[in-house]
């Protein structure tokens, strides 16, 4: 095998015939002599007048092959083993019951909310007649909320561990082959809910359990030790390990957790709002007058320090769409994704302010609880019309940083309904302002940013858990209760899918060790 590595344009990138012969050219090797390929990275490069597409790609001759991945996952049986019930099914609890049949420990997963596809028909109804479902909605129910958020698979945590497998495992269970090798790897809000569901499938086929509608109420403990939980208010179910992947909005899990003296904290988070644009605007900022008929729709990633506090984009969906995100009658909150084509006429982002400890009000009260209490105001106030539709408040991006309303709104993604509201007017004043200025400075390195056309939408708040389940560095279990073993974002200890995923693996790994 050889690995070479070529810049080429984005048109060569999408001839293989072509990009493998110039990769033969230059490892010296005839054509005729290579039986395989494979591509192993992938990037864009668009800073310069030309763009560059950066690939590694490796050559196989005959009688070699490339590695089959899916042999490296030892998914066995394990009817009769020891247990382990896992709470929540999203990235964290799908990972860590993945890894713990691996290790030989029966999972059985509890979810609140319903399996995917029952859960897809739930969010049409939400998008379309404005039905709320507390329990399946974008935020609860099998997949998480990275289900029906573009799947983006970017982390900078390499610390964390093997990024790779974490792609390979979705990749097996049916994510296409490029999220293996492409640098800001996406699998899209249409996929996931078929890897989703596979992923489930493979937990059961191998003994485990899987349960929908199945709501954690309460946990028992005795003498540090988790002896049993309540689900749906009156089940008990014993079980000698628990990993918690709960996710990053179930405030009435951490409620329950506070009466039963888990110990918590209040962390630092992010809120602020989406912005959208339409989805050729920013491929002419981000590509400038390039052919796009090889390029995907263009990202962008922006980041400012303001009065102390960092302003930045989270999120980005290119091509995507703006989804209402509450979990609640009466609050609104929103978030972005996208299909796996990016296609679609607009693309958004979350730009959101740092909100540290001592940002939060009543934070000196010493109850960990303050940040959720907060969010929660701050999508109290976005609801509009009771909160009834869904719609939401929006204005005109360059109105909202000049803080004047605006006369009319740009046509939106958004499928609810957006209001016309000044925006800059009843939210947060140091939020507010340090977007504004944060927008200014983000026009100086995208030019044309701050445009008219963009739109501002409230409000973007639920970008990670407003508090942190204190846990052991290195066992991963609570402080305070030994085999009680918090993971991914809802914990505190996470930030995406991949960071979740990999969290939830190392909890499991934990747990399987856990007498």
């Amino acid at each position: 095998m050889k690995q070479i590595e070529l810049a080429v344009s984005p048109a060569e990138a999408a001839n293989q015939e072509l990009y493998i012969s110039t990769a033969c050219k230059k490892a010296g090797v005839n054509r005729n002599d290579v039986a395989h390929s494979r591509i192993i990275h992938k990037s864009l490069d668009a800073r310069g007048r030309e763009i560059i597409v950066n690939l590694t790609v490796a050559l196989y001759s005959h009688g070699e092959t490339p590695e089959n991945i899916s042999e490296k996952y030892n998914y066995r049986p394990v009817d009769g083993n020891k247990t382990c019930v896992v709470v929540g099914s999203g990235p964290a609890g799908l990972f860590a019951a993945l890894r713990l049949i691996e290790l030989g420990v029966k999972p059985i997963v509890i979810e609140r909310g319903k399996d995917v596809h029952s859960r897809r028909r739930d969010i049409a109804l939400l998008s379309t007649q404005h039905i709320l479902d507390p329990e399946s909605n974008y935020c609860y129910g099998e997949g998480g909320a990275g289900t029906f958020s573009d799947g983006k698979l970017y982390t900078r945590s390499n610390k964390r561990g093997d990024i790779s497998r974490i792609l390979e495992i979705f990749h097996i269970h049916g994510a296409a082959e490029d999220i293996l090798y492409e640098s800001r790897p996406h699998i899209g809000s249409d996929r996931l809910p078929r890897i989703v569901a596979n992923m489930r499938n493979t937990i059961i086929r191998c003994g485990g359990e899987v349960r929908f509608q199945a709501k954690l109420t309460d946990i028992n403990i005795e003498g540090e030790r988790v002896k049993s939980i309540i689900v749906n208010q009156n089940e008990e179910i014993e079980t000698q390990r628990l990993i918690l992947a709960t996710g990053h909005s179930a405030e009435d899990v951490y409620t329950m957790l506070q009466k039963c003296g888990i110990a918590l904290e209040a962390k630092g988070f992010a809120m602020g709002v989406r912005v959208e644009h339409p989805r050729d605007l920013i491929d002419e900022i981000r590509y400038k007058k390039a052919d796009t008929t090889y390029l995907p729709a263009a990202a962008y990633n922006v980041a400012a320090q303001v009065d102390g506090r960092g302003v930045y984009s989270f999120c980005m969906c290119p091509g995507g769409q703006v989804v209402p995100s509450s979990t609640l009658p009466g609050y609104t909150c929103v978030n972005g994704m996208s299909a796996a084509a990016r296609n679609n006429y607009w693309s958004n982002a979350a730009i959101v302010v740092e909100i540290r400890p001592e940002d939060i009000p009543d934070i000196n009260s010493g109850n960990p609880m303050a940040g959720f209490n907060w969010q929660k105001e701050l999508e109290r106030m976005t609801c509009v019309n009771g909160g009834g539709n869904q719609s939401v408040p929006a204005q005109r991006l360059t109105d909202f940083v000049k803080g004047r309303i605006s006369t009319s709104l740009p046509q939106s993604s958004y499928v609810p309904g957006i209001i016309n509201s000044p925006v800059h007017f009843w939210m947060p004043e140091f939020i507010s302002n340090r977007l504004r200025e944060g927008f200014k400075q983000f026009d100086k390195k995208m030019h044309g940013f701050l445009t008219e056309e963009g739109l501002v939408i409230s409000s973007e708040t639920r970008t990670s858990s407003p508090v942190r389940i204190i846990r052991d560095t290195e066992k991963l279990s609570c402080i305070n209760v030994s085999n009680l073993f918090a993971c991914g974002e809802g914990a505190g200890y996470a930030g995406g899918i991949v960071s979740s995923a990999m969290d939830g693996e190392k909890a499991a790994e934990s747990a399987s060790i856990c007498s």
